[in-house]
């Protein structure tokens, strides 16, 4: 692979935190809404099922614009792409701050996550790009871990910048911080990835051992997200109130520490070992799920391992992508973001008509069983991978 970029080969911490500072930018106005929504609901009179659709929209128009993106902007260097993108996600944190009605709060939520995800697969791709075979997954994991990060801060900051401001003073403190970041993009390293048609580049989804890593992706999220979705329900008898925020906040602490041993591990285990334990390990701890909730240090336990072997997954694929498609990353690991939303979408649906159809102590034993089917699709194949022309 070919790549034009600056003279530096070597990829700056500084160009790493900038990448990491935006992927936790977007990843907190994924996440601190779920804090929020008795309060955006009040405020745009609306019931709270309505105001958590808000969320369905960001992670449809982020799973089906990824790509599109991707395909279209192939030629541009990263940085047009990464700076545009954040200055859409501010104009969309703008408008969710300053809309009186659910329908224009919507219509900005589809704005943020159309800059979100032209930000968020080229972070990536800007970090794999300039890093080094022997470092990449440890590039990777630096940026990886603004996401997991927001994940731990994500629900605090919305339960007490919104009780102590109000939800609109959250969406202008998320909103600055992307100002910093669209501001901080043009110092970063140039890079532009090889050309293609946008027919060749869309078509890489069905090379089959793209596909097997995308299918991964999403059975691999579907699992977690079938059962902490959740997570209310199934500690009810232990857990309620502040506590569960606390456990949240175990799981994304378990995330962080999962995502920088993945990166350092990838580097020298390669990517399929650790893509193997992260999944071995959510089909356990998921397993167990019924028994861990029946008392809250059993809960809190198992809210920071199963964030730990969840937070490992996702740096090897993005690894392994980045070597499966040297011919359009861009566009492979931007399929990869629609994969891990549609899968979020995916797990949730699940969850809901287990719970609804077979009640709550069904729900680990399901997401287990998916978790199992994410592992079995992530065994390599003994046919050998043909290589883009």
């Amino acid at each position: 692979m070919t790549i034009r970029r600056s003279s530096n080969d070597r990829l700056a911490l500084g160009a790493l935190l900038v990448l990491a500072v935006g992927t936790f930018t977007v990843g907190t106005d994924a996440f601190v809404l779920n804090g929020l929504l008795p309060t955006i609901a009040a405020d745009l009179r609306v019931s709270e099922a309505v105001a958590g659709q808000l969320t369905t929209v960001f992670a449809v128009t982020y799973a089906v614009s990824s790509p599109l993106i991707a395909a279209f902007t192939g030629r541009l260097d990263r940085r047009w792409v990464l700076g545009a993108g954040m200055v859409l996600f501010t104009i969309g944190m703008a408008g969710q701050a300053i809309g009186e009605s659910f329908a224009v709060v919507a219509v900005a939520r589809v704005l943020a996550a159309l800059g979100a995800a032209a930000f968020q697969s080229n972070a990536y791709v800007l970090a794999g790009a300039l890093a080094s075979d022997e470092r990449r997954g440890r590039a990777l994991a630096t940026v990886s871990a603004g996401m997991s990060v927001s994940m731990v801060l994500g629900v605090p900051i919305g339960v007490l910048a919104g009780n102590w401001f109000g939800w609109r003073a959250v969406m202008w403190g998320i909103g600055a911080v992307a100002v910093i970041v669209a501001l901080l993009v043009p110092l970063l390293p140039a890079v532009r990835m090889p050309t293609a048609t946008l027919r060749d580049r869309l078509a890489i989804v069905v090379r089959p051992p793209i596909a097997r890593v995308l299918g991964v992706s999403v059975l691999g999220t579907a699992a977690g997200f079938a059962a902490f979705v959740y997570l209310p329900v199934l500690v009810a008898p232990v857990a309620a109130g502040a506590m569960i925020s606390w456990l949240l906040v175990g799981f994304g602490i378990g995330q962080i520490a999962g995502n920088a041993f993945a990166g350092r591990a990838t580097d020298t285990l390669g990517s399929t070992r650790v893509r193997s334990i992260s999944l071995i390990g959510t089909v356990a701890t998921l397993a167990l799920l019924d028994v861990a909730v029946l008392s809250l240090p059993g809960a809190l336990v198992l809210a920071l391992v199963s964030g730990a072997f969840g937070g490992m997954l996702m740096v090897p694929q993005q690894h392994r992508l980045f070597s499966l498609a040297p011919d359009a990353p861009t566009v492979a690991l931007g399929l990869n973001g629609s994969a891990i939303y549609g899968g979020g979408a995916l797990g949730a649906a699940l969850g809901g008509i287990v719970l609804s159809s077979a009640g709550v102590w069904w729900i680990g034993p399901v997401a287990a069983f998916v978790a199992l089917l994410a592992f079995a699709l992530s065994v390599p194949s003994r046919t050998p991978v043909p290589q883009p022309a």
